[in-house]
Order: structure tokens, then sequence, then C-alpha cells
């Protein structure tokens, strides 16, 4: 994959400039307006995730296969701790914490996660 499909975040700061790289790369890969604004959306709350949970940054990657856009969202360094559980019902609206890998879910057509090598890689999937 080109590295004009990847890039890496660190730090909170880092953010806007992930946002704006998976919105320019979304459209160029030909993902809707609209569906470009989820795939921010789940992006920027995968990456926060990796930054408050790990403590380190991350990959995301972006391709398409066969009509869907794929988009990977990898931690750098996975502390040991729990693998993202898929399927959690949306926490209720007083709840300070967890929508985050809810509202991932909710938005995207497919979304699946695999610990590789120490790292976490949650993988996306919006329909072109």
């Amino acid at each position: 994959m080109s590295d004009d499909w990847r890039m890496l975040y660190a730090v909170a700061a880092d953010l806007t400039a992930l946002r704006a790289f998976v919105s320019t790369r979304a459209a160029v890969l030909g993902l809707s307006e609209e569906r470009t604004e989820l795939l921010v959306l789940a992006v920027s709350e995968l990456a926060t995730n990796t930054l408050q949970h790990t403590g380190s940054g991350g990959e995301v990657t972006l391709r398409t296969d066969r009509g869907r856009l794929v988009c990977d969202v990898t931690d750098s360094a996975h502390d040991g701790g729990a693998t993202p559980v898929l399927g959690r019902p949306m926490p209720p609206a007083g709840a300070l914490r967890g929508r985050g890998l809810a509202i991932v879910e909710h938005i995207c057509d497919e979304v699946e996660t695999i610990v590789i090598s120490g790292a976490t890689r949650v993988r996306i999937h919006l329909d072109l």
C-alpha cells in the first residue's frame, strides 16, 4: 500500500490532521460525502480510544476492496489490556464513557477487531 493511504498519529494534537487525511483520501477512493463524514467520525473515535487506553499512538490505513472502503486503525503498542469487545449495547444517556465503539459499530457496515503481534487492529468497512 502506498504511504499516501497511511498516516501515523501519536498525540491528541494529531487528530485534526488525521480527520483531514481520512476525509481527503476517502473522497479520492469514491466514498460519498455523507459516508465520508461517518468514516471520519468512526476513525476519530477509534484513534481517540487508542490514545486514551494505550498511552501511545497508532496508524490509519485506507483502501478499497470489492466495493467497500476498508479502514484499519491499529494501535502501535498494545499494553496487554482487553481487546475491544464488539456487540455491546449503547450505554445509557447518563454514562460518561463507553459510547465510542458502539457508535463505530452503528455507523459502519462491518467492524472487526484482532490482536496482531501485541497491537490491536480495528478494521471498519463502509460500502462505496
